[in-house]
């Protein structure tokens, strides 16, 4: 799924768009699954974890043709146990946290600095990244995806 791409190219992927997005997936009742979801099991499915949901988010904006998109699993906040998974996406005006299970909008990710959204890991297409002091660090590429603005 993180491998998806238009073939349309960047179709204008707005702000209120992304919204719309996550509105539409934060109105699925949540239900913790071990496994990992499709897009399309999360979207007929009667339930979804932040897993599901993030992957939706994820094909969605990948479909659209948005870039700077990494899927992210990390910690919700610093009391956190289990982990949790989101989107991050760069833009010109700065680092999104779109989280479709528990938001119900963008938030700009400055907003929660060391307190919430930790990252551990993150996707973007083929590459992995690892955290460390919240910061993520490639594991098999030179830079994050948009870290060259």
């Amino acid at each position: 799924m993180l491998l998806t791409k238009s073939d349309a190219g960047n179709q204008g992927v707005s702000l209120a768009l992304v919204n719309h997005w996550i509105e539409d997936l934060r109105a699925i009742p949540y239900g913790f699954s071990t496994e990992w979801k499709t897009p399309e099991e999360v979207e007929f499915a009667p339930e979804a974890d932040c897993k599901g949901k993030a992957v939706a988010l994820y094909q969605r904006m990948q479909l659209h043709g948005a870039e700077h998109v990494r899927l992210v699993i990390g910690k919700r906040t610093i009391l956190s146990r289990r982990t949790h998974a989101w989107i991050e996406w760069d833009t010109d005006r700065g680092t999104y946290v779109l989280d479709p299970t528990i938001n119900w909008t963008a938030y700009r990710a400055d907003r929660f600095r060391d307190r919430a959204y930790i990252p551990l890991y993150a996707y973007a297409g083929t590459h992995k990244y690892r955290a460390t002091s919240g910061t993520l660090y490639a594991r098999n590429s030179g830079s994050l995806p948009g870290s060259e603005k």
